[in-house]
């Protein structure tokens, strides 16, 4: 048998960059320093590049190893353009309807399996508590736990089915967060039975419908463990989450390269002391130096028995009973990627999404006899081609389906001085304004310059394509219409009401309250 030393690199999950594996990669996965890796959009050229890609990691270990990926649909989704896009949480949680969210799981999970990965980072079960929450907006499905309950479990129906293992987060819950575990340490206060008739009760029901894995937060629960955060606690990663909850599979950290973490610890401590909580993986997903340090730790804790033999084999047991869960097998066709019924069922899904709040006769649907003019705050990620001059989706699909609209995108943060003026021009002209905003109650200058065209325009409709909480900042909006995300679907169905083909039917899930 090999020596702890050897074996316990298994628990390293790694991630890397560019469409081909680095040859450091493939050395790992020879070797056994590394036992699995987390796939990002870097990774993600086409389905052929991508299947090649995992066939290579596959191929360069002796035995079988895990591919991850955060593929929950809507805001955080490492596949698109290519693939199939789904309406995020917050959308499903508008529909409501448990068939219609493990029938997107489902499509997402045929896709990813035939690609050859094993393990999506989904669905995400946390409650959305609170509209300041910079981590989970429209990663939701809603606020009510046994409704997130009932939807998530439906996720991971639909998910595990098509033969990928799916993952409940992050555990105990994310939801009241005031700060991004990116960028610092969050903590939580509270008594330990708000959390019980809460926050855990999504992850009990995913629990119960046989979920294969789950993720522990980077967030310090001051009443569960007031010296570490859950990553690095017994407490919760094993008292809790195992003991109490009773959840029986592969325990995974959120990645261990967040400031949280890094902030208080070193990444070899770091990943020890997620090792001795009870985890079974450790996501050390982009910097190679780090990996090497965290695998340096780990190993040299089995060598001294700081890590003790039995908690390596432990991992490695999960570890090894997820891989028989979830086998990969063969290389399998690829036109399963975009097929037409999992095009249909996402769009569906976005329709079902969609929720009107307030409608302006005359105004929605969009009439044919006025000018009409769409200032759309642009998303991050198109911000780029937005300064080039370049369209946006929204733009794209809004073109095709109303040439006459008049689209204007602006930076999300900081537009020029020439693009506003534009805007503010459109909103002067007398038509009809639509001012298409992603989180603005979270960004100022988007505020700021959103109320202000609003407060120009003769008739306005607010289109929230991220969280709906921005109607609770943002005033004076004759029609109100809320995507809750804004993927390719969810823009179509925007697109689609606003021309009068689909109706809005939806509520939110969250608490939202509108203002004048």
């Amino acid at each position: 048998m090999t020596s702890p030393k050897t074996r316990v690199g298994r628990i390293l999950n790694v991630g890397f960059e560019g469409f081909q594996a680095p040859d450091y990669i493939l050395d790992w996965l020879a070797t056994g320093q590394v036992g699995g890796i987390i796939l990002f959009a870097r990774n993600v050229d086409t389905p052929a590049q991508l299947a090649e890609l995992t066939r290579t990691l596959r191929a360069a270990a002796p035995e079988p190893i895990l591919i991850s990926i955060d593929q929950e649909g809507g805001t955080v989704a490492r596949l698109r353009q290519g693939f199939t896009e789904s309406p995020g949480a917050m959308a499903l949680g508008v529909g409501g309807s448990e068939e219609m969210a493990q029938a997107v799981s489902a499509a997402l999970g045929a896709e990813l399996h035939a690609l050859g990965i094993d393990w999506t980072l989904a669905p995400v079960v946390d409650l959305g508590h609170d509209s300041s929450n910079p981590v989970i907006g429209t990663r939701t499905l809603g606020i009510d736990a046994e409704r997130v309950g009932r939807l998530a479990a439906a996720e991971v129906r639909g998910f595990q089915q098509a033969g990928v293992g799916a993952c409940a987060k992050h555990f105990p819950g994310h939801g009241k967060t005031p700060v991004d575990s990116h960028v610092s340490l969050p903590v939580v206060s509270g008594s330990p039975d708000y959390l019980w008739q809460h926050d855990l009760r999504p992850f009990r029901a995913a629990v119960e419908a046989g979920i294969a894995s789950v993720m522990v937060s980077h967030v310090k629960f001051e009443a569960l463990d007031p010296d570490y955060p859950a990553t690095l606690s017994p407490a919760i990663a094993t008292r809790l989450l195992r003991d109490d909850v009773g959840f029986t599979g592969l325990a995974a950290t959120d990645c261990m390269e967040m400031k949280a973490i890094t902030n208080q610890y070193g990444a070899g401590e770091s990943a020890v002391l997620a090792a001795l909580a009870g985890h079974d993986v450790i996501f050390f997903s982009h910097t190679r130096a780090l990996q090497q340090e965290a695998y340096d730790a780990l190993a040299a804790a089995a060598e001294s028995g700081r890590l003790p033999e039995a908690r390596i084999e432990q991992a490695l047991a999960r570890q090894d009973a997820f891989k028989a869960r979830f086998p990969v097998g063969d290389a399998r066709p690829l036109d399963v990627i975009r097929h037409p019924d999992h095009l249909a069922v996402c769009r569906r899904a976005a329709e079902a999404g969609l929720v009107l709040l307030r409608a302006e006769q005359g105004v929605f649907p969009l009439p044919e006899d006025k000018r009409i003019a769409l200032v759309e705050f642009a998303s991050f990620m198109e911000s780029g081609a937005v300064d080039q001059g370049g369209h946006t989706g929204l733009g794209t699909i809004l073109h095709a389906a109303a040439p006459h609209v008049q689209h204007l995108a602006l930076s999300p943060t900081a537009p020029n001085p020439a693009a506003v003026e534009q805007a503010r021009a459109l909103a002067g002209n007398g038509g009809i304004l639509i001012v298409a905003t992603r989180s603005a109650h979270l960004t100022a200058a988007q505020r700021e310059l959103a109320q202000s065209l609003l407060d120009t325009a003769a008739h306005s409709i607010l289109l929230c394509l991220r969280n709906p909480y921005d109607v609770e900042a943002l005033r004076g909006a004759g029609t109100i219409l809320c995507t809750c995300g804004d993927s390719t679907p969810s823009l179509q169905a925007a697109v689609d009401a606003l021309l009068g083909r689909c109706t809005p039917s939806g509520s939110l899930p969250v608490p939202v309250h509108t203002v004048g």
